[in-house]
């Protein structure tokens, strides 16, 4: 049976494939037989990441793949747990000088992920340039992986006497649902931001990126359909695991805690709406809330054993993967590749939109800020108006990509 931490596989579905994908954007053109040298080479140094689904009884887990994990030039997207991908769960793409990993949102989150783009990214310029660049905090094959990269990220803590945490948040069931203009086809923004220049404005008006963020995707909601009286809401992402202290472990803890944005809240003074955010954020972002919630995951993982595999495969997959929030907001900070930074363009990350009408993905590095936004419809009129309000607090940003969302999907599994 599986334990309580490893991946639940079985909440991604063909209608909700729950991919996630970072993106590394060079200054020269990819050199595509590198790529899978290194990509196949780093698998003795993140062996979680080369894996395919396999059920057994009631269970669904993620096991050793032997086979090559998908290393394509075309941005055109396929399906995990297919032959397309040799059954993996994870695949690299690359087009012209951006390369990207795609990979089941259930394996790892993107703090846990960030670490293999590192290490990927490293050897391939090193192979490309020639040059012995420094591997100062970049991990490689050779190197010893740490129990607290693999092993129980909670070990040592009670989770079973966790109490019923002082704060807990309803959620909102009839939340505003963003209207859909133009052709009901995914598409991403992707928006550079000076890292001075947002820190700045987060210092002045009492924000973090992410609260900032959820304010201004809110106030643009407001100018986008004025007329409507429901509540926009926000999940902002989390990490369990560096909640509880555990921030080295690759698997997928990141969880949400939700902002509520009521109509009858002026969002007019934007000093007091990202203090109202942040409140609602530091309520629900504790170690007494991220044990409770692990308390209720264990709980959880012991009733679904007790379930047929097509059960949960069907039932509970489906309903994983209902809309819950208007907005989604995503922080990953990183910062610096290290050595490398001097050759890369960009880095962002995109998440699949399934759960929420428009995603932000927020990525940092390298002194920039990157926004990638992902919405179900082709219409720009949304993205305008965001834009808008970046202006209206005086932030300069770049468009520097607009495209259609092309994230790779995945088969159904099936039971034996």
């Amino acid at each position: 049976m599986s334990e309580f931490y490893d991946p639940m596989l079985y909440m991604s579905t063909p209608e909700h494939p729950n991919t996630m994908s970072v993106v590394v954007e060079l200054k020269e053109a990819i050199d595509g037989t590198i790529l899978r040298e290194v990509v196949e080479e780093l698998r003795v140094r993140f062996p979680y990441f080369y894996v395919k689904g396999v059920a057994e009884g009631n269970d669904l887990s993620a096991e050793p793949n032997p086979l090559p994990v998908t290393v394509r030039d075309t941005w055109d997207p396929i399906n995990f747990n297919s032959p397309q991908s040799n059954y993996h769960l994870t695949a690299w793409k690359y087009e012209g000088s951006r390369m990207a990993m795609e990979m089941s949102h259930a394996l790892s989150d993107g703090a846990g992920v960030i670490p293999y783009i590192k290490s990927t990214v490293y050897l391939y310029l090193c192979r490309k340039t020639g040059l012995a660049l420094d591997p100062a905090g970049i991990r490689l094959p050779g190197d010893v992986i740490p129990e607290s990269e693999t092993g129980n990220p909670f070990a040592g803590l009670d989770i079973d006497g966790a109490k019923v945490p002082m704060y807990t948040k309803p959620p909102i069931e009839d939340f505003y649902r963003v209207k859909v203009e133009g052709a009901p086809e995914p598409q991403v923004h992707c928006i550079r931001i000076a890292e001075s220049e947002l820190i700045q404005y987060c210092r002045d008006f009492d924000g973090s990126p992410n609260a900032m963020i959820a304010v201004l995707l809110a106030r643009a909601a407001r100018a986008y359909d004025p007329d409507n009286e429901k509540t926009v809401t926000v999940s902002v992402a989390i990490d369990h695991k560096a909640m509880l202290g555990s921030r080295d472990n690759y698997r997928m803890f990141a969880n949400i805690i939700e902002l509520d944005f009521p109509k009858s809240r002026s969002l007019d003074d934007l000093l007091k709406s990202c203090t109202v955010a942040r409140g609602q954020m530091m309520l629900q972002a504790q170690p007494e809330n991220s044990l409770w919630a692990m308390k209720n995951r264990k709980l959880t993982y012991a009733k679904l054993g007790q379930l047929p595999l097509d059960v949960k495969l069907n039932v509970i997959a489906k309903s994983a993967g209902s809309a819950r929030w208007t907005f989604s907001v995503s922080y990953v900070n990183s910062r610096s590749f290290g050595s490398v930074d001097p050759y890369l363009e960009a880095v962002y990350a995109i998440a699949e939109p399934g759960v929420f009408d428009i995603g932000c993905e927020i990525f940092c590095n390298n002194h920039n800020f990157v926004l990638s936004i992902s919405q179900t419809f082709t219409a720009d009129r949304f993205i305008e108006l965001f834009l808008k309000e970046l202006s209206s607090v005086g932030i300069s940003y770049e468009v520097f990509r607009k495209e259609p969302l092309r994230m790779a999907g995945i088969e159904p599994f099936k039971s034996n």
